[in-house]
C-alpha cells in the first residue's frame, strides 16, 4: 500500500531532516495546534495530523517504511514479518517490555563537575579552609524547579491521558499484538507546560555563580580527589544536584621535596663542620630548628627529624623530614688558608695521597628516581 500524505510537508521539514530537527519543529506546532489554545475542530484535526506525521518520522523503523512508500499503519506493513512488526516489540510483548511503564519524570539528577585546588605544602600537610567560587546550575527561584509560570502547572497531556505513552495495536502472523511507545505529545513526561517560566524557560533550574566553604583535611597531596557530595550542578526539572570533586594540585616548594609524607631537603656545609661538626639552624614546616652536625659527617649522610613531615591522610601521626648533606670543598683559597691546609696534610700523613677506589655509587635523590621509573 502506498502513502499520500507528506508527513515532511504535514511538520514543514526538510526530507533530510534529522530527529532534533523533526522534534523541534513538532513541539512548535503542537503548542499552536494544542485543542487547550485552538479548540475549533479544524485546528483540532490538523493537531492529529502533526502527531501522526510525528509518530512516523521520529520512529526510525517507521519513517523508512514511510520513505520507500509504504504505508507504516498498513496491517502486516510490507506483508512480512521484519518489515511490519518490529521483532524489539514482539519480545517485549511476551517478556513484559510491553507492559505499562507509566509517565517518566521530568526530574533528572545533575551532572557532576571536578574543579582544580591550587594549595602550597604547608596547606597539603596540615590542612587548610578555602571558598571556592562555582559556577554552576541552581533550583530555579522563579518556579522552584517546575518549569512552569508563575501561576500555573503542567497540565495532563490530552494525546496520553497522562500515562506518558500510547499503544499502538499490530498484526503479525501471531494475531494481534499491543505495543507501546512514549507518548508524541508529551515526550513521555505524562504532562504538558503550557507557559514555561520565564527564567528558567522550563528547564526548572538556572546557572549562577555561588561559593562554597571547604575543608580540605591535613595530609593530601598532588592528584589527591575529595568528593564533595550534593555540591554538583542541579539536573533537569529541579532534580537531585551532582557531586563536586575537588582535585588537589601541590605547588612545588623551594627547599622541600615531598615523596609520600615525608619531606627531603639538602643542607651543604662547609669541609670544616663536616670534620669538626658544627650545630646549624634550619628551616622546617613548623618553623626554624637545630641540628647537630657530627665531626667526620661525609657527603652523602642523612639526618632524620622524625615527625617532622607531611600529615598522614586520615591517620594520626607524621611522616619525616630527611635532610641530606652536602659537604662543599672550598674553590679559592688566600695563602694562610693554603699553608694551614698544607700542615693538616703533613700532619695526617696525606700529601700524596693515594685514593680509594670503590664501584660508583648513585645518590639518593638518583636512586629514588630509578626506583619510580622500575629500573
Amino acid at each position: 500500500m502506498s502513502v499520500t500524505t507528506d508527513y515532511y510537508a504535514t511538520l514543514g521539514v526538510d526530507r533530510r531532516a534529522n530527529g532534533d530537527e523533526i522534534k523541534k519543529a513538532y513541539r512548535r506546532l503542537a503548542r499552536e495546534l494544542h485543542p487547550d489554545v485552538n479548540p475549533d475542530p479544524v485546528t483540532q484535526e490538523r493537531f492529529k495530523e502533526i502527531n501522526q506525521a510525528y509518530e512516523v518520522l521520529s520512529d526510525p523503523e517507521k519513517r523508512e517504511l514511510y520513505d520507500r512508500g509504504v504505508d507504516p499503519f498498513a496491517p502486516g506493513g510490507m506483508g512480512g514479518f521484519a518489515a511490519g512488526f518490529p521483532f524489539s516489540d514482539l519480545m517485549d510483548h511476551f517478556f513484559g517490555g510491553g507492559a505499562t511503564r507509566g509517565p517518566r519524570s521530568r526530574a533528572r539528577r545533575g551532572r557532576s563537575a571536578t574543579i582544580r585546588v591550587d594549595l602550597d605544602l604547608s596547606e597539603c600537610a596540615f590542612g587548610t579552609t578555602r571558598d571556592l567560587t562555582v559556577d554552576t546550575a541552581v533550583v530555579c527561584p522563579a518556579c522552584s524547579g517546575e518549569g512552569t509560570a508563575a501561576g500555573t502547572h503542567p497540565s495532563t497531556c490530552e494525546v496520553c491521558g497522562g500515562m506518558g505513552e500510547v499503544r499502538q495495536m499490530t498484526r503479525s502472523f501471531l494475531g494481534q499484538v499491543m505495543t507501546s511507545r512514549p507518548c508524541p505529545g508529551c515526550g513521555g513526561y505524562g504532562t504538558i507546560i503550557r507557559r514555561p517560566c520565564h527564567e528558567c524557560d522550563g528547564d526548572g533550574r538556572v546557572r549562577t555563580r555561588r561559593s562554597v566553604k571547604v575543608r580540605i583535611p591535613a595530609g593530601v597531596e598532588d592528584g589527591t580527589q575529595i568528593q564533595l557530595a550534593g555540591e554538583g550542578e542541579v539536573g533537569p526539572g529541579g532534580g537531585p544536584p551532582g557531586d563536586l570533586f575537588l582535585e588537589i594540585v601541590q605547588r612545588p616548594h623551594a627547599i622541600f621535596e615531598r615523596h609520600g609524607d615525608d619531606l627531603h631537603c639538602t643542607l651543604t656545609i662547609p669541609m670544616t663542620a663536616g670534620a669538626l661538626g658544627a650545630t646549624v639552624q634550619i628551616q622546617t614546616l613548623d618553623g626554624p630548628a637545630t641540628i647537630d652536625i657530627r665531626p667526620g659527617t661525609q657527603s652523602g649522610q642523612t639526618i632524620p627529624l622524625y615527625g617532622q613531615g607531611s600529615s598522614h591522610l586520615h591517620t594520626s601521626g607524621r611522616g619525616d623530614l630527611v635532610v641530606h648533606v652536602t659537604v662543599e670543598t672550598p674553590l679559592k683559597l688566600d695563602p694562610e688558608q693554603e699553608e694551614l691546609l698544607r700542615q693538616l696534610a703533613r700532619l695526617r700523613g696525606e700529601e700524596s695521597p693515594p685514593g680509594r677506589f670503590a664501584p660508583g655509587e648513585q645518590g639518593f635523590f638518583s636512586r629514588l628516581r630509578d626506583a619510580f621509573n622500575g629500573r
